[in-house]
């Protein structure tokens, strides 16, 4: 199986947050910094990567993203710090 990501894209202020799932997270982080990825990442210039997660199902990561697009801000942005406490732009 092809292991599929759930990420999650900020703004520079770390204002406003976009979750997404792929196969390919060079490539969709990539489409999403040339304005490719969505309307709503455009719209609000979201291109830094600064949480995501690994599966080995593509079944999963789609149940988590829907799980996470429910979620709080602040509930976000506390999955966020755990593991990325400064909010830093993470490499892909």
């Amino acid at each position: 199986m092809q292991e599929s990501f759930v990420y999650i894209l900020t703004n520079k202020y770390r204002t406003t947050f976009y979750i997404g799932v792929t196969s390919n997270l060079n490539k969709r982080i990539m489409d999403h910094q040339l304005g490719e990825g969505s309307k709503f990442t455009k719209k609000y210039n979201l291109t830094d990567l600064v949480h995501y997660e690994t599966f080995i199902d593509i079944n999963q990561a789609i149940a988590r993203e829907k799980q996470l697009k429910n979620w709080h801000h602040d509930w976000k942005l506390n999955l966020i710090k755990e593991q990325n406490p400064t909010l830093k732009t993470l490499d892909y």
